[in-house]
């Protein structure tokens, strides 16, 4: 698969690809939400710093020149809110999110899912998905509005975030 604009836009949200510069605002970002975000995401439940923000623009970098994963800032106003990413499969592309504490309820998510759900299927994916936790009903919003379907259930892989139940729900969009 071609990869990804490295910048994707609608009238409100900028989605750029993250890039080694963007490292203190990651840290600080996800470090003032770690609570909020930790409680659904693994990697930000014990804590994030500096160290975490290297190893993962490091790691993203690395797979996006391999092809396998595509990471985005989410950016408003150019103020860094979130972040985003795809990842490529043969039969699809699987997307996720998480937003700062501060910038949750206002359909950011949901702007940023549509523009890297347009460019899956802008480069041939036959599908999109999207999985959450069962409990997390904030990230099960953003699939139903977009006009997803939920395929089913499967079991989560562990480690576990606290809050997540370990059944994954899945959403998937075929390409129109």
């Amino acid at each position: 698969m071609e990869a990804p604009l490295e910048t994707l836009t609608d009238d409100v949200v900028v989605l750029r690809r993250w890039k080694p510069e963007q490292l203190e605002t990651l840290a600080a970002v996800v470090g003032d939400s770690v609570a909020h975000i930790g409680a659904w995401m693994i990697w930000a439940a014990n804590g994030y710093g500096e160290q975490e923000a290297k190893e993962f623009l490091e790691t993203t970098a690395r797979n996006w020149a391999e092809g396998k994963t595509y990471d985005f800032a989410i950016l408003v106003e150019g103020e860094v809110v979130g972040g985003t990413g795809m990842i490529s499969h043969p039969d699809r592309i699987e997307i996720g999110y998480w937003l700062g504490r501060h910038h949750t309820g206002r359909g950011l998510v949901t702007r940023a899912a549509r523009l890297l759900t347009a460019e899956a299927f802008r480069l041939g994916a036959p599908e999109v998905e999207i999985r959450h936790d069962e409990k997390n009903v904030a990230s099960g919003a953003v699939p139903a509005r977009l006009g997803f379907t939920v395929v089913g259930d499967e079991a989560a892989e562990p480690p576990l975030a606290p809050a997540c139940t370990g059944v994954n729900r899945i959403w998937r969009l075929k390409r129109p």
